[in-house]
This record gives structure tokens, C-alpha cells and sequence, in this order.
């Protein structure tokens, strides 16, 4: 096969030299000799230190105008490079940046990239980088303490603060009110770090302040924030958990069975807490009220997975990382119209190759193996319906489905008094129903809960009215308690959920 590489130019090389984190007293004599002898240098940006004083000894061909005159960061970066590898054409060439060759210039891979296509050779001069003068000011050993660089411009979510954290690129206030921000989502506003900037100038900046005070800092080109190593997040969960397993007599005696009731609480109120969510959220407009509600159960229920990992973890099983892994790795192999060149048509034809995928992973000899028995019954419905539709088994509309529920509901009449037929026909029933609540797209489960949350609501305002008349509700005939029901009916006509004829009987509209 013929390479698609030019023929290298001939005595042509590329030099990248880091001009350090400051002015020209940090740049050793050997990369000042090769900036003062080179026919062409071109420097990425003007907007340092060294660069000016470069600038200031010998012609250089600065790239700053990119910076105007294109949006994205990569385009820059690109451009910077394809004119390094231009001027190389006319002879060889340094191009200096500010601080190491090696940290945070991405332009330079891109530099290393063209001219190893064009068939030039590139000689890298790293340079002291603005991290050296950052460990020393903040007292952090990167390999004993641990370390991690992150780019204002490009927060992880989420993130992570479990290791002493450098948050570089903080280069505009904009910047660092965004930085404050990422960083109170995680740790509390009056924690304090430390603002970092011009370092190795003689008025380099040093400072503590709070993360609340970071929003306000006048930042520039130069600007870090370092962030002490906090038990903050998930791992900070995972840290108090694991303190706690060790040091709290509860937490010493829990084992996996007596954290099963806490578990399926946790779950029922999670359910709950996001029923009381708009229909369509998170479309609309979101209720802050509710969702902080949602915040607040989802951590009951993480605690509840952290917990068992634990226990897992020290019986030499699993732990936590490895739950996240599994989940992950399963959620890639079962889409395989994301993560391969699977085509699907639609949803419906996705829930099909999951279970078909989940079949081939427990070896399943039937779509119903695996259904826990223990699950609510209308929860166990609605899995099985689901995974008869994933191979077509199923009604093709609401209306059917309607059809087949009168039908059921005849049978249920029919049964009259023998007890064993009206069981079978009931649950037929609910069967049938939780399918039509399938077909209608609305969550059976959380039909119901609103229907016994609105017969509550009825039912309370009737109590108060009974009380305000000082009567007992056991005392009141049927037509008082009808009378009452309308009463309560009235006030939200839309939330009645008894029907009025006739009138003894009682039940959910």
C-alpha cells in the first residue's frame, strides 16, 4: 500500500519550546539560545509574560488573531497549527507557548499530528509548567497526596473532589462565577480554596477565599482555583458510609436481609415523592418544590445501594465500582442501535432486542423466567405484558383492550356468588386494566396513588365537616354521608373520585 505521507522536507524541523509559567526567568538558557537563533518563531499568544519580552528581542509571528477571528476552541487549535507547519515550509521553525509544551497545549498535539504527515521532525522542549510553582504553593505532593487537573472551560458532571483539585482555564470572571458554581452543586458555598494567578510574577496572586467569593474574582489568562481534597459527592458518601460501618452500632449490625424492609421503603417513597412531579416532567416547568422532594428520597435510595455494596464489599463479592461497571457494561450490550451498527425503527422494536439480549444473558428458557413473585401485583402485570409485546404478543390499540375489559367485567358479573370464579374473573379484571393503562401510556401504579391521594383528600374534608357540625362520621345515615361527599366533591369537582348515583355507592371514578 503507498503512504499517503509527503516526502520529508529536507533539513526542516519543527522545535516546540514552553516559554514557563512567568517571564523570561524561567525559561532555561538553552530554549532562549534556539528562540534568539531561529529564522521563524511563532508563539501561540502574546498574552504572557515571556511571550512579551520574547517579542520585545526579536520579530515573532504571533497567533492571537485566530483567537478573534474563529468561535470554537478545536478550530483555533487547528489553525494555530497549520500555521506552525506553513512557516516550516520556508525553514525550520520553533513555536513557543506559555507554560510546558505538554500541559494543557492542545494546539500542540495538532502541531505533531500535521508536520508528522508533512514529514517533519518535531523536537518538543517542555518547560517548567505553572503547576510546578502551583505545588509549592498550595503544599501538595501530586504523587503522595494524590492530584487531579481539571479544565474550567470543561467540568466533569459529576464531580469528583475526593483528590486535591487544580481547576485550571479559570481566564475570565464569567469563568470563575461559572467554576463557583459547579463547585457549590458539591461542596458547601463557605468552603474555602485557594485562588491562584500570574504565579511567578511579582505580583503573582495567592489567596483563600471562600467558593461563594470565587464568582467575584476579576479572573484572567492565568487564573487556577485549587480545591482541597473534600468527602463531598458520591465518593464522600461512599467515605461517611464506609466511617460509619465501622464506628456505628447500628450500621455494625445491619447485614443484607435486615436492610431489605429499609430498601422497599425507601423505594415506595421515592415512587411517591416523584408522583407528586408535573405530568411531564422534566418537560414543562419544573416544580422545585417537588423535585427537592426527589433529591431528597433518591438519597435515601442510594444510601440503600451504598449500603449493600458495603456489605458486599467486605464479604469479598463486589463492590461499588463494580455495581457501577456491571450496570454500564450491560446498558452498552443492550444497545446495540447506540453503541453498534444495530438499526431499530422505534421503541417498541428497542424493548424487543433488550429482552431478547436479557434472554441470551440469564439464559432464560422463557420470556416469563425471572419475573419476581414477590413483585406488587401491578408492577408483576405490567413486566409481563411488556415482555409479551417485546415478540408482538399483545393488543394493537386502546380500544381493543377496551373491549376485552367489558368483556371481563361481564364474566366478573356473571361469576355472581361463587367466590373461587369472582376471584379468577377480578384478577382478570385488573389484569385487563393494567394492559389498557399500558396502552393509554400512563403508569397504572401511579393512576391509583393519585386516586387514593385525591379519595383521602375527600375524605378528610368530609371529617372536618362532620366535626364542625360535632357529629361522629360513624352516627351519619348514608344520605349524610353522600351529602357530605358532595360537599367535598364541590370543592374540586375535577378531584371527585365517588360516584354519586347511586348514592350508597362508594368507589373511585
Amino acid at each position: 500500500m503507498a503512504s499517503s505521507l509527503r516526502p520529508p522536507l529536507p533539513d526542516v524541523t519543527i522545535t516546540i519550546v514552553g516559554l514557563g509559567p512567568a517571564g523570561i526567568g524561567h525559561v532555561d538558557a538553552g530554549a532562549w539560545e534556539l528562540l534568539d537563533e531561529a529564522e521563524t518563531v511563532v508563539v501561540r499568544t502574546l498574552n504572557h509574560p515571556a511571550a512579551q519580552q520574547l517579542a520585545a528581542r526579536r520579530a515573532v509571528l504571533p497567533c492571537d488573531d485566530l483567537y478573534d477571528g474563529l468561535d470554537g476552541f478545536d478550530d483555533i487549535y487547528t489553525a494555530i497549527a497549520e500555521r506552525v507547519v506553513a512557516a516550516a515550509a520556508k525553514g525550520s521553525v520553533v513555536y513557543a507557548v506559555p507554560g510546558s509544551a505538554v500541559v494543557g497545549e492542545r494546539a500542540v498535539a495538532k502541531v505533531r499530528l500535521l508536520a508528522r504527515e508533512a514529514g517533519i521532525d518535531v523536537t518538543v522542549r517542555p518547560g517548567l509548567s505553572f503547576l510546578d510553582l502551583a505545588y509549592i504553593a498550595v503544599g501538595v505532593d501530586p504523587i503522595a497526596d494524590g492530584l487531579q487537573v481539571l479544565d474550567a472551560r470543561d467540568l466533569p458532571d459529576p464531580l469528583p473532589l475526593h483528590l486535591p483539585t487544580f481547576v485550571t482555564q479559570v481566564d475570565s470572571k464569567l469563568r470563575s462565577s461559572d467554576v463557583s458554581l459547579a463547585l457549590t452543586r458539591t461542596i458547601g458555598p463557605e468552603t474555602e480554596v485557594t485562588v491562584l494567578d500570574r504565579l511567578g510574577d511579582d505580583d503573582e496572586v495567592v489567596t483563600t477565599m471562600r467558593v461563594s467569593e470565587v464568582a467575584r474574582y476579576d479572573a484572567g489568562p492565568r487564573t487556577t482555583v485549587y480545591v482541597p481534597a473534600t468527602s463531598s459527592g458520591l465518593m464522600g458518601l461512599i467515605d461517611v458510609h464506609r466511617i460509619l460501618r465501622r464506628e456505628c452500632p447500628w450500621d455494625r449490625a445491619q447485614t443484607h436481609h435486615t436492610l431489605v424492609t429499609h430498601l422497599i421503603e425507601e423505594a415506595y417513597e421515592t415512587a411517591d415523592a416523584i408522583g407528586h412531579l408535573p405530568p411531564d416532567a422534566p418537560g414543562g416547568e419544573p416544580d422545585f418544590g417537588a423535585y427537592a422532594e426527589v433529591e431528597d428520597e433518591l438519597g435515601d435510595l442510594l444510601l440503600q445501594v451504598v449500603f449493600h455494596a458495603t456489605l458486599a464489599s467486605e464479604a469479598g463479592a463486589f463492590d461499588i465500582d463494580e455495581v457501577a461497571e456491571g450496570v454500564r457494561r450491560k446498558l452498552v450490550q443492550r444497545h446495540p442501535h447506540v453503541f453498534g451498527d444495530v438499526e431499530v425503527a422505534d421503541a417498541d422494536e428497542v424493548l424487543s432486542n433488550w429482552e431478547q439480549i436479557k434472554k441470551v444473558e440469564k439464559s432464560r428458557e422463557s420470556l416469563m423466567d425471572d419475573i419476581p413473585i414477590g413483585m406488587p401485583g401491578v408492577a408483576r402485570a405490567m413486566k409481563v405484558q411488556k415482555r409479551a409485546r417485546s415478540v408482538g404478543f399483545d393488543w394493537e390499540g386502546a380500544d381493543e383492550v377496551m373491549t376485552a375489559l367489558k368483556d371481563e367485567i361481564d364474566e366478573l358479573i356473571a361469576a355472581g356468588d361463587d367466590k373461587a370464579a369472582a376471584r379468577e374473573e377480578l384478577g382478570d379484571v385488573l389484569f385487563t386494566v393494567v394492559n389498557l393503562s399500558r396502552h393509554l401510556g400512563i403508569d397504572p401504579e401511579v393512576a391509583l396513588r393519585a386516586s387514593v391521594d385525591k379519595f383521602i383528600a375527600r375524605f378528610k374534608s368530609m371529617e372536618r365537616e362532620f366535626a364542625s357540625r360535632s357529629m361522629d362520621m360513624v352516627d351519619a345515615s348514608t344520605a349524610e354521608l353522600e351529602a357530605a361527599w358532595l360537599s367535598a366533591k364541590s370543592i374540586s369537582p375535577a378531584q371527585s373520585t365517588w360516584r354519586s348515583d347511586p348514592p350508597s355507592t362508594l368507589g373511585a371514578s
